[in-house]
C-alpha cells in the first residue's frame, strides 16, 4: 500500500532505529537523543548551544530540553560565553567523558550488528542515500 511513500517508509525506519537505539543507551540511563548530543559535546567541548542544534539537525528548543535533561543527570554543564550572556557553551563533565568509551562500545556493536544484516554495502548506501536526501530536503 505505501511501497513508494518516502515519509512512510522512512517513519517506519525511524521507529525501529529508535527502538534498537533505546535499547543500547537505555543501560546508562540514556535516550539515543541523548546519548547522540553527548558524543558531539564530549567530542567538541565549548560549542554553542544553537552550534550543537545545527549540527544535530534539532532546533534550540528541542536542543535546550535534551540537554536540561543531560544537565539533570550531571552530564554536561553550561557556561556563560563573554560574547553573549544569552548563549550558553556546552562542556561535558568528567562523569561524561568517562562514559564515552562504553558508550562507543555499545554503539559499535550496534552498528556492527546492523552491518551483518543488511552487509556493509548496503547499510553505508542507505547512510549515504538517506543523508543526501535529508539535506537536498532542507
Amino acid at each position: 500500500m505505501f511501497d513508494q511513500c518516502l515519509y512512510f517508509n522512512t517513519t517506519a525506519l525511524a521507529r525501529a532505529l529508535e527502538r534498537e537505539w533505546a535499547k543500547a543507551f537505555k543501560p546508562f540511563g540514556l535516550t539515543p537523543s541523548q546519548a547522540f548530543m553527548l558524543r558531539a559535546v564530549v567530542e567538541h567541548p565549548g560549542q554553542l548551544q544553537g552550534t550543537l542544534a545545527d549540527a544535530l539537525a534539532i532546533t534550540r528548543p528541542t536542543a535546550t530540553r535534551t540537554l536540561d535533561g543531560l544537565a539533570k543527570l550531571g552530564l554536561v554543564e553550561r557556561w556563560s560565553t563573554e560574547r553573549d550572556g544569552r548563549e550558553s557553551a556546552i562542556h561535558p563533565t568528567d562523569s561524561a567523558v568517562a562514559m564515552m568509551k562504553r558508550i562507543g562500545a555499545v554503539s559499535s556493536e550496534v552498528t556492527r550488528r546492523m552491518k551483518r544484516k543488511l552487509g556493509n554495502a548496503r547499510f553505508d548506501d542507505t547512510v549515504s542515500s538517506v543523508r543526501h536526501i535529508r539535506t537536498t530536503l532542507e
